[in-house]
C-alpha cells in the first residue's frame, strides 16, 4: 500500500508515509482523540440561552384533506367491492370451463392479496420542509460564545463506490468527486472516500487528476455560487449561464475553468493509454536489465525467465493493486490493499486566496478542500469480499480511523451532488428536536439521459414521489442504495437512544457515554466479537455517536450535546493512525467478527441496501425522506430495454432472497410498525406475483380460443363490481398523481412496466431464487448485442439497440398468442357464431394485456412515433365495459349484430 499526503497547493509528497499490508499487520495504539487536545475543554462551549424562542429546522405537512379523504375512502369501497366481487366469483363458477374459471380466480385472490400489500401502506403520506435559515442561525453565525463563527455542525464522511474503470468510465467518477469537494458545508467537517474494488491504476491516477482540477474548481464555485458543481453537468447547461451573475468577472472566470476543464478531460481520457505506454517502457527496461545481468553471468539469455508485465505508477514503482495483464497477488480477487491521502485534513481555520497564485483572482475566497482518501481494500483468494456491501463496511471502518464524521453519506460513481446545500436540508431533520432516533435520511433519485417519453419508466417517479413519500409518513422510507445520509452509531447495529437512559444522559452531556451505556448486553470485552480487533475504531464509536446528537439549546431536547461541542480543531493525522485504517481494510479484519451479520451493511442479499434498512428499522429506528426543491443528487439509468430488464431482474432477485431469509418482515421484531412491516413484506412477495400475471396474461387467449369466459355468462352483478372497481382504481390513480407530484403518464408508463417486467424479470427472479434455495443451484440470464442504433450522433441512440436476452421469451410469446387468439376469435364470430358478447370479453382483456406490452413491443420493433395514452385506454375501457352491461341488460338486442332468428325462415 502506498499513501501520499498532499500539501494544501497541490503538490504530492510521495516520500511520505509508506505502508504495506499483509495478512497479519496488527496495529495498537492509543485512542486517536477525534476532538483534539484540550481535555474537557473542547467540551464545554457555553450553553446558549435557552429562553429565547426555539425554532424547529424541519416541519410535516399533511397531505390536504380534499385529496387524502377522498384517497382513503376510495381505497375503502374499492377494498370492499373487492371482497363481494370474489365472493360472487367463487360463488358462480364457469360450469362450462371450469378449469378457465379456477385459473383466474386463484389469479384474482393473488392480485387482491398483492393490492392490499401495495396500496395499505400508502393511506398516510406526508410531505417536509426544511428551514436552511434557522440552521445557519444556530449552528454557523458567530455569537457571544462564538466570536469566531465556526461551525458547530456535525461531520459528514462522504462513500463513493467505484469496481471497473471500463464499465464506470473514471470521467464520470471523477466529476462525482468534485461535486463533493464543492459541497456547500464546512470544508473542515467533510471528509470524501472512494472505494475502487477493481483496484485499478486508472481509477487512483485519475482520482489524483481530479484533486488536482479540484484545486481551481471548489473556490470557482463557492466564488461565483455555481450550480451544479459537477463540472460535466454545470458547462454543459443549456441557458443563459450568466443569469443570477453579479461579479463582473464571471465570464472571463468561466472561460478559464472551461479551458481547464478541457484539458483536464483530454488528461482523463488519455489515462489508458499513458498508463500502458508507461508499462510497456518499464517493462521493456526490466527486461533489458535481466538480459544484461544474464549475459554478465554467463547464463543462456535464450532460457532465462520472462519479466511479469507489470502495471507500473509513474513514480516507477510496482502498482500494488490489479495489473492489466493479471498476475499472482495483482489480480481482482487477489491484491494488497491500497489506502492514499489524496488530499489530508484541512486547517480549521480558513485560507484565503489572492489574485497572484491561481488562474483566477480567489481574493476573499476560501480556497481549503476536504480531506480526501482512496481506499482499495485488500482481497486474497479464500475470502468472501460480499461485493459492494463489503466495501462499504471497510470504509466505514476506515473512515472511523480518519475523521469519524458521526453522518455518512453514500452515492455511487455515476450519482453526483446536483443541489450543494442538500446536505444541510438533510441535517435539518438528523439535528432538530427528536432527530436522534433518525438512523437515515433518503433523498430520492433523479436521472439524467433519459429520453423524453421514459419508455420504460426509468424516472421511477411512482416509487420515489408515491411509495417512499407515502413510508414517510409511516416508519420511514426503505433505503435504496444511493443517495442516503446515515447515522454512523446506527450502523453499528445499536438501538435507538433508549428513554430511560435519558437522565444518565443528561448528566454525562458534556462526555461521550461508552458503549455499554447504548447496549448492557455489550461488555467491553466482546468489543471484538463484534467490531473486531481494532482499538481505535472500538473507541470512535461513542464519540460518533455524542457528535450526532442535536444541539442540547432547549429543555425539550433532552438527549443532545452542549452548544460549540464540535468547534474545536480535531488532532491532525500520523503515520499510527493511518496504519490503523490500513489494517482494518485488510481482508481478515472481519473473521469471527459481526461486520455484516449485524453491524455495517448486511450481507446475503444482492440488495444488500433494503436489507440493511430493514434491519435499522426492525431495532426500532426511523428514517426520513427529504425531496429538495431543487434536486438533490442525479444519476444516470439504463435506457436500453435489456440492460434495463437486468437491472429489474437483479432487484427482484434480492426481494425473492430476502423472502427466503430470516429478513423476511413475518420473523420482524415488534419494533417495526404494522404499516411498514406490511411495506417490507411487499418488498419480499412482489416478484411472485409473475407467476399468476403470466398465467393471467395467457387467460384471455384461451378464452378465444375456447370460445369461453371466466365467467359462464355476463351477469349484471359481474359487469356492475367490475365497473366500480374500474372507477376506483381512475379515481386513485388521479388522486394519487395529485398527492405525489407526478404525471398521469408516467403513472401510465409504470403500469405498462410493471407488466412488462412482472413477465420477464420478476418470473426469472423467482425462478432463479426457487432454484439457489431448493436445489442451491445459480443460473444466470446473459445478454448479447445484436445490432446497433443507427444514429450514432443521437444521445438516445442507446434506447434502440437490440440485444437478446432470453428474459425477452415470455412477454413475446404473451403478445403472439394473444394476437393470433383476437384473429382467430373474431374471424370465428364474424362468419360463424356471432357470439359478439364472449368476443368482445375476450377481447377487452386480450387488448388491456397489448396495451402494456406496447413500449416491449415498440422496443423490439425499432423508431416508432408513440401513440397510446392512457386517456384513450380508460375511454375503451368504460366504453366495453358499457357495452357489455347494456348487452346484458337487452340480451335480444345482440341478434342485430349478426345472429339469425330461427322462427324467421
Amino acid at each position: 500500500m502506498s499513501m501520499t499526503k498532499r500539501n494544501q497547493g497541490g503538490e504530492f509528497d510521495q516520500n511520505q508515509w509508506s505502508f504495506e499490508t499483509n495478512s497479519n499487520n496488527e496495529y495498537d495504539d492509543g485512542f486517536h482523540d477525534a476532538y483534539g487536545d484540550g481535555g474537557d475543554e473542547r467540551l464545554q462551549g457555553d450553553i446558549e440561552n435557552t429562553d429565547k424562542p426555539w425554532k424547529p429546522l424541519s416541519r410535516v405537512f399533511p397531505i390536504k384533506t380534499s385529496i387524502i379523504v377522498p384517497y382513503r375512502i376510495l381505497i375503502f369501497i374499492r377494498l370492499i367491492v373487492l371482497g363481494f366481487f370474489l365472493h360472487w366469483r367463487i360463488v358462480n363458477p364457469n360450469n362450462n370451463a371450469i378449469w378457465l374459471w379456477l385459473m383466474s380466480i386463484v389469479c384474482e385472490v393473488w392480485f387482491a392479496f398483492s393490492w392490499i400489500l401495495d396500496q395499505i401502506p400508502k393511506l398516510c403520506p406526508i410531505n417536509r420542509s426544511t428551514d436552511l435559515e434557522v440552521l445557519r442561525e444556530k449552528f454557523d453565525l458567530p455569537s457571544s460564545s462564538n466570536p469566531t463563527g465556526r461551525s458547530d455542525l456535525p461531520g459528514v464522511d462522504f462513500f463513493v463506490s467505484t469496481a471497473d474503470p471500463e464499465k464506470e468510465p473514471p470521467l464520470t467518477t471523477a466529476n462525482t468527486i468534485l461535486s463533493i469537494l464543492a459541497v456547500d458545508y464546512p470544508v473542515e467537517k467533510v471528509a470524501c472516500y472512494i472505494s475502487d474494488d477493481g483496484g485499478a491504476l486508472l481509477t487512483f491516477e485519475a482520482m489524483a487528476e481530479a484533486c488536482c482540477f479540484a484545486d481551481l474548481w471548489v473556490p470557482f464555485c463557492k466564488k461565483h455560487n455555481i450550480e451544479p458543481r459537477n463540472p460535466d453537468a454545470y458547462f454543459n447547461l443549456k441557458g443563459d449561464p450568466t443569469k443570477g451573475k453579479t461579479r463582473t468577472d464571471f465570464v472571463k472566470d468561466r472561460r478559464k475553468v472551461k479551458r481547464e476543464y478541457e484539458e483536464f478531460k483530454v488528461r482523463i481520457n488519455g489515462l489508458p493509454d499513458a498508463i500502458r505506454r508507461r508499462s510497456e517502457a518499464f517493462n521493456a527496461r526490466e527486461e533489458m536489465t535481466l538480459l544484461k545481468h544474464l549475459r554478465e553471468s554467463g547464463a543462456d539469455p535464450m532460457e532465462h525467465p520472462k519479466v511479469q508485465k507489470a502495471t507500473w505508477m509513474a513514480d516507477g514503482t510496482h502498482w500494488h493493486g490489479t495489473w492489466s495483464n493479471a498476475a499472482k497477488e495483482h489480480s481482482k480477487g487477489d491484491h494488497a490493499g491500497v489506502l492514499q491521502v489524496m488530499l489530508k485534513p484541512p486547517s480549521y481555520d480558513p485560507i484565503t486566496g489572492n489574485s497572484e497564485d491561481q488562474l483566477v483572482d480567489f481574493t476573499g475566497v476560501d480556497i481549503r478542500l476536504p480531506m480526501f482518501v482512496y481506499v482499495s481494500r485488500e482481497k486474497r483468494p479464500g475470502y468472501d469480499h460480499n461485493k459492494k456491501a463489503g466495501a462499504m463496511n471497510c470504509l466505514v471502518r476506515a473512515s472511523a480511523i480518519l475523521s469519524n464524521g458521526p453522518f455518512i453519506l453514500n452515492l455511487d460513481c455515476d450519482h453526483y451532488i446536483n443541489n450543494c446545500r442538500a446536505i444541510r436540508e438533510g441535517m435539518c431533520f438528523m439535528m432538530d428536536q427528536g432527530g436522534e432516533d433518525i438512523c437515515y435520511i433518503q433523498f430520492p433519485q433523479r436521472f439524467e439521459g433519459i429520453d423524453p417519453s421514459d419508455r420504460y419508466a426509468n424516472h421511477n417517479t411512482v416509487f420515489f414521489d408515491g411509495n417512499m413519500r407515502a413510508l414517510d409518513g409511516l416508519q420511514g422510507p426503505v433505503y435504496v442504495g444511493t443517495g442516503c445520509m446515515f447515522r454512523r452509531f446506527a450502523l453499528y447495529a445499536f438501538d435507538p437512544p433508549n428513554p430511560a437512559k435519558m437522565t444518565v444522559a443528561k448528566e454525562n452531556e458534556t462526555q461521550p457515554l461508552t458503549t455499554s451505556d447504548f447496549d448492557p448486553d455489550l461488555d467491553v470485552n466482546l468489543l471484538p466479537k463484534r467490531f473486531g480487533n481494532s482499538t481505535m475504531l472500538a473507541e470512535s464509536i461513542p464519540v460518533a455517536e455524542f457528535q450526532g446528537r442535536p444541539i442540547a439549546d432547549h429543555p425539550d431536547i433532552k438527549f443532545g450535546r452542549p452548544p460549540g461541542a464540535l468547534r474545536v480543531p480535531r488532532d491532525p493525522l500520523d503515520a499510527v493512525t493511518v496504519a490503523e485504517a490500513v489494517s482494518v481494510i485488510s481482508c481478515w479484519y472481519e473473521d469471527k467478527t459481526e461486520w455484516g451479520e449485524r453491524v455495517g451493511w448486511i450481507y446475503g442479499s444482492v440488495t444488500e441496501d433494503v436489507v440493511t434498512g430493514f434491519r435499522m428499522h426492525n431495532r426500532g429506528w426511523r428514517s426520513v425522506y427529504c425531496i429538495t426543491k431543487r434536486d438533490a443528487f442525479r444519476g444516470s439509468a439504463p435506457i436500453n430495454l435489456t440492460d434495463r430488464l437486468h437491472q429489474v431482474l437483479r432487484w427482484a432477485t434480492g426481494s425473492v432472497e430476502i423472502f427466503f431469509s430470516r429478513n423476511n418482515a413475518l420473523l420482524a421484531s415488534t419494533k417495526l410498525k404494522f404499516l411498514q412491516r406490511l411495506a417490507y413484506l411487499n418488498v419480499g412477495i412482489y416478484p411472485f406475483t409473475s407467476f399468476f400475471l403470466i398465467v393471467y396474461c395467457f387467460l384471455p387467449a384461451m378464452s378465444l380460443i375456447s370460445g369461453q369466459f371466466i365467467v359462464q355468462e355476463l351477469n349484471i352483478w359481474f359487469l356492475v363490481y367490475l365497473m366500480i372497481i374500474t372507477f376506483c382504481l381512475i379515481g386513485l390513480a388521479l388522486l394519487e398523481v395529485r398527492w405525489a407530484g407526478i404525471g398521469l403518464e408516467e403513472w401510465w408508463r409504470n403500469e405498462q412496466f410493471w407488466l412488462i417486467s412482472g413477465t420477464s424479470s420478476h418470473f426469472a427472479a423467482c425462478i432463479q431464487g426457487l432454484l439457489k434455495v431448493i436445489a442451491g443451484i445459480e443460473i444466470s440470464f446473459t445478454l448479447t448485442s445484436k445490432s446497433a442504433g443507427e444514429d450514432e450522433d443521437d444521445i438516445y441512440a442507446d434506447l434502440y439497440l437490440v440485444k437478446w436476452t432470453s428474459l425477452m421469451i415470455p412477454p413475446i410469446v404473451i403478445a403472439l398468442v394473444n394476437i393470433a387468439a383476437l384473429v382467430i376469435a373474431f374471424s370465428r364470430t364474424l362468419f360463424g357464431s356471432g357470439k359478439w358478447n364472449m368476443f368482445i370479453g375476450g377481447a377487452f382483456f386480450a387488448s388491456w394485456v397489448l396495451c402494456h406490452l406496447y413500449p416491449f413491443a415498440k422496443g423490439l420493433m425499432g423508431r416508432r412515433r408513440k401513440t397510446p395514452t392512457i386517456v384513450f385506454v380508460w375511454a375503451g375501457l368504460i366504453s366495453i365495459i358499457i357495452s357489455l352491461l347494456w348487452m346484458a341488460l337487452n340480451p335480444g338486442g345482440i341478434n342485430a349484430l349478426g345472429t339469425t332468428d330461427t322462427n324467421d325462415e
